[in-house]
């Protein structure tokens, strides 16, 4: 057996490690789809016929999958490291495809948010699980660009979910159009089940579990043989190092090395929320109609989000990942995303009632989520997937998403109340003076972490 597998060729063992990473990415595209899919939908189950939300309702509607996502984001974090990346994402695939359908036939508000809460739940697992999944699959020299596969799914679920908005959106003159909005996500839910059957388990996991022969199996169906045989020596090695262990637990958070690593973590995914990106992300056709277009402009403006989100993600993912440090790309980022919010906040005030407002403004958020994609969105779950030592990866990854979670729901529910209390300019200006607080703490706590295996890490923080 491992003779027919020292024999493969090289491009074939790359072709194999990428046909991997599409599959276990459906889960990121539902991520994607499902976090999108509300922007557009959203100004039709707010009409009177439909559901008749008000901005309270609105908000919770929206944010009821960010709560579910930050309970989900610690449950299934933890029960991927007892049972195994594969094995829960057979389950959130699952999951995916009945609450999308309950979503999408609700009668009423509470029904809805009960689905989206649902929802949220495997949003919150695949969103951690798999960064960690590619991060241990992914040899060394192209884990950068693997790992960022995650971020170009999502990004391309939520470009389908608005260009589906559009389409049906102008397409039927007819309010409950959200529903068929909503429903065409169990189709890659079934792509992600099926897919479980295909990919293997990680070997880091494998060797966890003393199935070092699988784990090296795997190791070498996906690099050299020679890194893959170090590569499982130094995980080994890991492994004995944390054997007294046991299954990971929060009080393995009380190791000194281990909580700052958790403190560096959580920050890093509270601070992507806060730099305002899910504000685009879920409201961009509330934000264009109240600077002036109509709902069918809107949802064919917003595409325009989705299509700078895919490009400046597949730019980092293909030109950057592997090129350029993650701590420059992130502090980086955020400089310039603070810059843009703080020229919405301005050129709303000032151009407020000019027919050139909408363009100024589409063009500013069409600006940010490129950025913002090219910078902070696949740098931040890079940096969640290679910062936590192995024993505690997932549940690591967990908590560090449930911050993250909980901060996205927080501006996904108060922002349509913010702008009702203080005006679109206004609460452009409060993440506009937020960012610049995160900018400052991160010159203190991002680390840097490219150029050196998941190994090299866990013992460089180890002995810091």
């Amino acid at each position: 057996m491992k003779q027919a597998i020292e024999t493969i060729p090289a491009n074939k063992k790359l072709k194999y490690i990428k046909k991997i990473a599409i599959l276990a990415t459906f889960g990121a595209f539902l991520f994607g789809y499902d976090t999108g899919v509300i922007n557009g939908s959203l100004s039709f189950m707010a009409r009177g016929d439909e559901l008749n939300l008000s901005p309270f309702m609105e908000g919770l509607v929206t944010s009821s999958l960010l709560f579910g996502a930050a309970i989900g984001a610690v449950i299934w974090g933890r029960l991927a490291d007892r049972y195994g990346r594969k094995s829960i994402l057979r389950v959130l695939a699952i999951i995916f495809f009945f609450s999308t359908l309950g979503s999408s036939i609700a009668p009423n508000s509470y029904v809805l948010i009960i689905g989206r809460l649902f929802m949220g739940l495997a949003v919150g697992g695949v969103a951690g699980i798999v960064p960690v999944y590619l991060g241990e699959m992914a040899p060394s020299n192209i884990r950068g660009s693997l790992v960022c596969q995650d971020q170009m799914m999502i990004v391309l679920g939520q470009l389908l979910a608005y260009v589906m908005n559009g389409i049906l959106g102008n397409a039927f003159n007819v309010s409950y159009i959200w529903r068929f909005m909503i429903a065409l996500a169990a189709i890659p839910a079934i792509i992600l089940w099926i897919g479980t059957y295909i990919i293997p388990e990680t070997p880091r996991w494998l060797a966890i579990e003393k199935k070092s022969d699988q784990a090296l199996v795997v190791l070498r169906n996906t690099r050299d043989d020679k890194t893959a045989d170090q590569d499982l020596k130094h995980i080994e090695q890991n492994i004995k190092k944390e054997s007294s262990r046991g299954h990971a637990s929060l009080h393995d958070f009380h190791t000194p090395w281990i909580k700052r690593i958790l403190i560096i973590g959580i920050t890093i995914a509270v601070m992507q929320q806060l730099a305002g990106i899910n504000i685009m992300m879920y409201y961009g056709t509330t934000i264009l109609e109240k600077t002036g277009f109509s709902t069918k402009a809107a949802l064919i403006a917003n595409i325009g989000n989705g299509v700078l989100s895919v490009l400046g993600t597949t730019i980092y993912m293909f030109f950057l990942a592997n090129r350029i440090k993650r701590r420059l790309a992130w502090i980086g980022g955020f400089c310039f995303t603070t810059t843009i919010l703080a020229a919405i906040a301005i050129l709303s005030h000032y151009a407020a009632g000019l027919s050139i407002l909408p363009y100024i403004v589409i063009t500013c958020t069409m600006l940010f989520v490129f950025v913002d994609q090219m910078t902070l969105g696949p740098v931040c779950w890079l940096l969640l997937s290679e910062i936590f030592p192995l024993h505690v990866r997932g549940l690591g990854v967990g908590i560090a998403t449930f911050g993250m979670w909980i901060m996205d729901f927080g501006v996904g529910f108060f922002f349509p109340i913010l702008i009702e209390i203080f005006g679109l300019s206004n609460t452009f200006w409060i993440f506009a003076v937020i960012g610049v607080i995160c900018i400052i703490i991160s010159f203190f706590i991002i680390p840097e972490t490219s150029g050196r295996s998941l190994e090299q890490l866990e013992d460089s923080f180890r002995r810091s």
